[in-house]
């Protein structure tokens, strides 16, 4: 249900920026979803057409970038790509890691007319 949360603030921040660019439309936006967000994109998409109807947003297509997972490995210090859930360090071995890429959701850019 956060999807609700978060797109009223992406349609908010994308409308603050295009009124204030002079535009008459928002034709698209683009998003930064990770992976390990929890974001469930067709729930961002089914709120932000309704939420859009009458905005500057409205019709707008929105496109979703997904971050895959990073960790950085406590032992050894390098960074890998998680698979699958799996914490294991493909250079070293070691178990767990801290959480470098995948968490991220943020609106990279909108294009207006």
């Amino acid at each position: 249900m956060h999807e609700l949360a978060v797109t009223e603030n992406v349609l908010k921040v994308a409308n603050e920026h295009a009124a204030k660019a002079g535009a008459s439309a928002i034709t698209d936006i683009y998003l930064v979803v990770g992976d390990l967000s929890s974001i469930v994109d067709d729930s961002v998409q089914f709120y932000f057409d309704y939420f859009s109807q009458g905005t500057l947003a409205e019709g707008a297509k929105l496109h979703f970038e997904r971050i895959k997972p990073q960790l950085r490995c406590r032992a050894c210090g390098r960074d890998f790509e998680m698979k699958e859930m799996d914490w294991t360090c493909p250079h070293c071995g070691a178990a767990g890691g801290d959480i470098v890429a995948g968490k991220e959701f943020f609106l990279r850019s909108i294009e207006v007319i």
